[in-house]
């Protein structure tokens, strides 16, 4: 394949895992990236924080005896060292750094005079701004080789999705900064493993340059991030299957339109969805008081309303309005079946 593979464990748990996970990355698959979470504070205490330092030496011996090239998560510039010390080749700052411009200057400035390559992932709030200041901050160091990182943004949208890709904003970087490589981790886009692929499939189709994938002996007994986590047979399914498109051609632009529209349509049926979830309420609370269903004074002022914001953004009356009747006449069925 063309577009550049990372592979590996979530979290770097003994030496025989790595070891395992890097012969056969070196002798069955095309990647010449092993990457593994070395040191790994969870959302909340109490769970595998990582081995630290011990694992940095799984991974330069991993390296020394296949020929990998190894990455791992840094947060603090200690990190910056003992990495440098072990010999990693490249190091990746995490989603909740780079919501951090003062974490993210601290390690720039360790970074300083080092030869490693630096992957920079996307903050947890969707902000393409922030995002773009942490990788000028490094680059700022003078690192030459930084790469963006997409893994998707934290939302309160239902999705079976663990993050929500919302495309627009690494399309947006990269038409600010073209001379960037963008690489995807669709691992934690999906969060779970039957999904990766197909987040990983979007990923080509929207000329991203690489796919970080996380990969393990045994997935159902890994100590973090389980579900989202490939087994080796399943990565290498995984990446026969991919298909890599002319994305740099004239059709490139239609496929990034395409992605977003997705996201949206995604982000509207979970609205409405919640909105359903409330009118069930209503109508339970109208049952219950004897109030009748349709209450309509409430719609001719809710229809004048929505029309009115709807002719702020510039939509077709005609068409907003059978909209909000359909909504409506859905409304009014849920409601009725309360009673």
């Amino acid at each position: 394949m063309k577009i550049t593979l990372i592979a590996g464990p979530c979290s770097a748990e003994s030496e025989e895992q790595i070891l395992k996970t890097a012969e056969f990355l070196a002798t069955k698959t095309s990647v010449k990236t092993l990457r593994a979470g070395v040191w790994k504070l969870r959302t909340r205490p109490g769970g595998f924080e990582g081995h630290g330092e011990k694992a940095l030496r799984w991974l330069q011996s991993a390296k020394e005896k296949f020929g990998l090239s190894v990455a791992v998560e840094v947060t603090t510039p200690e990190h910056v060292e003992l990495c440098s010390k072990y010999n990693i080749d490249t190091v990746w700052i995490g989603a909740r750094t780079t919501g951090n411009p003062f974490l993210v200057q601290k390690i720039a400035d360790s970074l300083a005079g080092s030869d490693l390559s630096v992957m920079v992932k996307n903050p947890l709030n969707p902000d393409w701004a922030l995002w773009l200041g942490a990788i000028e901050r490094v680059e700022e160091a003078g690192i030459t080789n930084v790469i963006a990182v997409h893994r998707g943004f934290g939302t309160t949208q239902h999705s079976e999705l663990r993050n929500s890709p919302m495309w627009e904003i690494p399309i947006e970087i990269k038409r600010r900064r073209p001379d960037l490589q963008i690489y995807c981790d669709p691992s934690h886009i999906a969060g779970r493993a039957d999904l990766v692929f197909p987040v990983a499939q979007r990923a080509l189709d929207m000329a991203m340059d690489g796919l970080m994938i996380e990969i393990h002996p045994d997935p159902k007994h890994a100590l973090t991030d389980a579900f989202q986590q490939l087994d080796f047979s399943e990565f290498e399914k995984l990446v026969s299957q991919l298909v890599e498109k002319d994305t740099h051609g004239k059709h490139n632009e239609l496929e990034q339109m395409r992605a977003i529209i997705d996201d949206l349509d995604e982000e509207l049926i979970a609205t409405l969805a919640k909105r359903m979830k409330i009118v069930e309420k209503i109508g339970e609370y109208k049952h219950e008081h004897k109030v009748s269903t349709l209450q309509m004074e409430r719609w001719k002022k809710l229809l004048e309303n929505r029309l009115n914001l709807g002719r702020k953004y510039n939509l077709n009356e005609e068409f907003l309005t059978a909209l909000l009747n359909v909504i409506h006449a859905e409304s009014l069925r849920i409601q009725g079946d309360k009673r």
